[in-house]
């Protein structure tokens, strides 16, 4: 049988503790970096040298409490907690390299020696945990950590041109080489003196938190001066819209637009407003944010080159199509327009790509489609217009894509069907009126926004309608 323990008493575990109590605290402070480090790791989608400085961080802190004698009075019952603490030893080079390879300290790195070591250290951890520990582990390890501290010294201070940030990181990061080296030395030659290296790595830290908080600063100016530019490039955006639809003794109009973000890809237009005539544009810019707000800002310009077209649908489309066609980025352009004639009593509808128009005549809701092929895309497109009768109460809706694919939380789409339900339920209210329900429903519908949402509702009072 084995022997127990000797019991431990209370005047051991205070001389433990005074005496432990320098090394308590700065474990406990560098395993609070490694969680601060593991906490922004998660919110930044495990940032690669956010994780490996968690890890060396929170490894480094815990070897040090392992190493304290209050520590080893209650371990003293366990053969495996032990061995822990000396193989702990093994496995902090492991992401400490790690970090300083992905934080540019060792540019060029050979991948394989650092494969090699890996693995050279992980198998005396596992060997100590199964047999205890071997002085010869220790000084190969010792060896190697301290060629290895040279190797990074020596490429830290052959890199190029550096800014600040990094001459703060690599004066801690010396600093805490040094301390560290000559632990290792220390440990090599088994000499009885203070492990001062924990010294050295609460500088290097200090350095660490220091640029982050510099870099932090910094982020929080740049993303200040994005927002008031963005701020500015929204104002900009809503001025190239057209304001309210002129007062018409045969037409009202109502719009409403919903960017994603603050700016955004959606675009609508009135090429003619007056009494006799209505031409109104609307497009879906493929993608989102300012790339999108400025291929919609050329949207416009092409639409207002092609207004001697306004009549023609067919014709205006062509014409933007050459406008845009190579100047887009690869972007590409969704777009319908609808020319009313009070004085024929026809509407003239053509399309690039878009959604179909929706036509609620007599309670009944039908579809419009004639469509061609995007914009911006393809130099050889071709367009054709759909012509119909209109009659007194016929309700118009064009829309962007963003209504029909508003997905629940089921993943489900809002759909064409349940707009046309929708558009049908709006029979007898005012065009506005009409246009909030629509977007009303669809957010309600919808999990999160995940595009623009722009609604067109043009309503026909008839060539005897009065203001």
């Amino acid at each position: 049988m084995y022997a127990s323990a000797p019991e431990v008493t209370a005047n051991q575990v205070l001389q433990s503790f005074r005496h432990d109590g320098p090394s308590l605290f700065f474990g406990s402070m560098i395993m609070a970096v490694g969680l601060v480090a593991a906490a922004f790791s998660a919110i930044r989608r495990k940032d690669p040298i956010l994780v490996y400085l968690a890890f060396f961080a929170g490894l480094y802190g815990l070897r040090m409490w392992l190493k304290t004698d209050l520590l080893s009075l209650n371990l003293q019952d366990s053969l495996f907690l032990s061995r822990v603490k000396y193989a702990i030893d093994f496995v902090i080079p492991i992401p400490a390299f790690l970090f300083f390879n992905a934080a540019g300290f060792l540019h060029r790195w050979p991948k394989s020696v650092g494969y090699v070591l890996g693995v050279v250290l992980v198998g005396f951890a596992i060997v100590t945990l199964a047999l205890g520990p071997r002085n010869i582990f220790y000084q190969i390890t010792g060896l190697l950590v301290i060629g290895a501290l040279g190797v990074l010294v020596t490429r830290s201070m052959r890199a190029g041109p550096v800014n600040q940030d990094f001459v703060v990181i690599r004066r801690g990061l010396l600093i805490f080489v040094v301390f560290a080296v000559w632990e290792n030395i220390r440990g090599v030659l088994g000499l009885r003196l203070p492990n001062v290296e924990p010294i050295g790595f609460a500088v290097f830290l200090v350095a660490l938190g220091y640029v982050a908080a510099r870099q932090t600063m910094r982020r929080d100016l740049q993303l200040s001066e994005i927002q008031k530019e963005l701020e500015i490039a929204k104002r900009i955006q809503l001025s190239i819209l057209p304001g309210a639809f002129p007062n018409s003794a045969n037409f009202r109009v109502a719009t409403r637009y919903v960017p994603m973000t603050s700016v955004a890809g959606d675009f609508y237009d009135f090429i003619v407003a007056d009494d006799r005539q209505a031409g109104l544009l609307i497009a879906d810019v493929s993608g989102h944010g300012v790339p999108a707000a400025l291929i919609a800002s050329m949207v416009k310009m092409a639409a207002t080159a092609q207004k001697a077209n306004a009549a023609d649908p067919s014709e205006l489309l062509l014409g933007m199509n050459a406008a845009l066609y190579g100047n887009t980025q690869s972007q590409f352009v969704t777009a319908a327009y609808v020319h009313l004639d009070s004085d024929s009593r026809e509407l003239r509808y053509s399309a690039a790509g878009h959604p179909p128009m929706l036509l609620l005549r007599d309670g009944k809701v039908n579809e419009v489609a004639e469509n061609g092929l995007i914009l911006a895309a393809f130099d050889f497109a071709a367009y054709s217009t759909a012509v119909q009768r209109l009659q007194r109460g016929d309700r118009l809706l064009l829309y962007t894509d963003g209504i029909v694919e508003a997905a629940s939380s089921t993943g489900e789409f809002f759909g064409q069907e349940a707009l046309s339900a929708l558009l049908r339920q709006t029979s007898g209210i005012a065009p506005a009126d009409a246009a909030d329900r629509i977007i009303s429903a669809v957010q309600q519908w919808a999990k999160a926004q995940d595009d623009d949402l722009t609604v067109l509702v043009c309503d026909y009072m008839g060539a005897s309608a009065v203001n």
